[in-house]
Parts: C-alpha cells; structure tokens; sequence
C-alpha cells in the first residue's frame, strides 16, 4: 500500500475523526459495574474475546465484504440490511448505524460512494477503502485496532486504569488483531456468528443502570 493509502487510514480511524465513538463503550460499562473487569488482564480477555469471538470477527467479515461489493450496489445494500439486522440488542444497534452515519458525513471530503441508509459503521468503512483502493488487509486490520482502543479508552476512564496500563492492553492485543485480520480474509457472510455471550448480555444490561457515562 502507498503512503496516500495510509495517510487515509490515519485520518478516517484517527480518534479525532468525527465518528462519535467516545460516546460509546459497547457494554463495558455495565461489565465493570458489575466486576466482570477491574483491572489490565481483565479487559484483556474480554476485548479479546470480543475480537476473535463476538463483533470485532463480525465487523472485520462486513468490512471485507462490502470492500469487494463496493461496485456493486445491489450487494451492498444486501450486506448494509445484514449488519444492521445483526445488532442483538438497541444500543448496539445505535452504536454501529449512528456512527456508520457520521463516518460518512465526515468523509465527504474524500468523496465517499453513495450508501444505503442506515449504514453499520465496518460497512462504511470498507465502502471508502475500497474506492480509494487502500488495501483490504490494512484496512481490516486498522479498523480492529481502532476498535479496540476505543473500547481501551473507555476502560481507562471507567475501571479506572493508567494510560501505561491500557497501552499495555492495547499492545497485548495486537496478535488477536491480526489473527482476526487474516482468519476473515476467507470468511463469507455464511460465517458471521459468534460466542461473547456476556459481552452481548452486558449491552443489553447498559440500557439498565441507574448512571451512565456513555451510550452504549
């Protein structure tokens, strides 16, 4: 991949892109208030059970999928009513269209394709990257990156953890990143599924508490 390729990854995955996603803790704050994570090696396994076995492996599936139906709009609309239909409970549901939604209207300065709305956010991600011609593999790999220190960040504030100790998490994740990356390049949207049965109640219980810092 060329260095304009990753310079789009850069900006589209940066943090500071207008995506929404600080808003979002995709259940982790409902697992810490119930003590399913209170320290580093805790949210390790959980956010790499979430990677290799619950939605990051979906996400990774729907980003790949629409990257290669990008030409075809048909197809597209397939996979964008697929990864909406998927979110097994309201605030996921919220979570993955509403920043599927402010990614692409973020992205108008790099002419991003005309969409089906709702659009879940890997589908619009792999949308982009695939009109750009930005490698498929970088950008799987870089969204499942993103997600996961997104989902750091919010543990950071929340548990609470150090910054050293939630890089350390983020750093010890790389490996069950890149096993998603390569273990979805062959996956069909036949293979979507998954077993993060507590990640998926602990979204369902967000909804629930009495406080709450995010929106999912």
């Amino acid at each position: 991949m060329d260095n304009r390729g990753l310079l789009q990854l850069f900006a589209w995955l940066s943090p500071s892109f207008p995506t929404g996603g600080f808003a979002y803790s995709h259940g982790l704050e409902s697992a810490i208030a119930d003590r399913l994570i209170t320290d580093p090696e805790t949210l390790r396994i959980w956010l790499g059970d979430v990677l290799i076995h619950g939605s990051g492996r979906n996400d990774a599936i729907l980003l790949r999928s629409a990257y290669r139906a990008s030409g075809d709009r048909k197809a597209l609309n397939g996979i964008a009513e697929l990864a909406a239909a998927l979110s097994s409970s309201r605030e996921r549901r919220s979570e993955t269209l509403d920043q599927g939604a402010s990614f692409v209207a973020a992205a108008a300065p790099w002419d991003p394709p005309e969409l089906p709305k709702p659009v879940a956010y890997p589908v619009a991600v792999g949308a982009l990257a695939a009109r750009h011609g930005v490698d498929e593999d970088a950008t799987t790999v870089a969204y499942l990156h993103a997600f996961a220190a997104n989902l750091i960040s919010a543990a950071v504030r929340l548990v609470p953890l150090g910054q050293n100790a939630g890089l350390r998490v983020l750093a010890a994740l790389a490996s069950s990143a890149l096993g998603v990356m390569a273990e979805s390049r062959t996956a069909t949207l036949d293979e979507i599924g998954g077993c993060a049965f507590r990640s998926e109640l602990a979204a369902m219980h967000h909804e629930t508490l009495y406080t709450r810092l995010f929106r999912s």
